[in-house]
């Protein structure tokens, strides 16, 4: 995040109009984090429960809410089922314009390094999840995404802190942990 100017978004949707929140520019990992939602808590039911940029090492004390940097309530809608951080300022300079269709050209191509293709692949990361580096990347510019747990929907992006309150993970929260036992009826 060279710009410390990281954008949630559904990265196929909204990619450039996300929310944006503040961050020390630097490189950062990123995490999925996946819930087993079996009955049974045997692995037979995945489900991506957090997307996370690991800011710091340490010990969550709080969470709460991120503030977007105008203000804004934060939160990322998605419609194409997939979650994805980048930096705000890389999506302007390393993506291509000038009328380029982003889903022909790039989302959906129909060759192997398609970002859904690589989505999908268990030999890029896991399957469901991505890193991908913008077509007109100089310095590895890239768009990190994951499937977004339940699918479609609206979803909050908290921050975690430490007890000194200083930044520890900025997290799209996909609403998988902490939701009844009755939620898988529902889809």
């Amino acid at each position: 995040m060279p710009s410390g100017r990281v954008e949630a978004c559904d990265p196929f949707v909204t990619l450039g109009e996300g929310p944006v929140y503040a961050v020390e520019p630097g490189d950062y990992p990123v995490r999925v984090t996946v819930a087993d939602v079996s009955p049974a808590q045997d692995g037979s039911h995945l489900r991506e429960a957090y997307l996370s940029i690991v800011l710091a090492d340490g010990e969550a004390a709080s969470v709460e809410e991120a503030e977007t940097v105008n203000g804004d309530d934060g939160g990322v809608g998605v419609d194409a089922g997939t979650v994805g951080f980048a930096d705000h300022e890389a999506v302007s300079t390393a993506m291509p314009s000038d009328g380029v269709d982003w889903y022909e050209e790039l989302f959906d191509s129909g060759e192997p390094d398609s970002w859904f293709e690589l989505m999908d692949s268990t030999e890029h990361f896991r399957a469901g999840a991505a890193n991908i580096v913008m077509p007109l990347a100089e310095n590895g510019e890239n768009v990190v995404l994951s499937h977004s747990g339940w699918g479609d929907g609206f979803y909050p992006v908290v921050l975690t802190r430490d007890a000194d309150g200083s930044p520890l993970g900025l997290h799209i929260d996909l609403q998988v942990v902490g939701r009844s036992a009755d939620h898988e009826d529902e889809d």
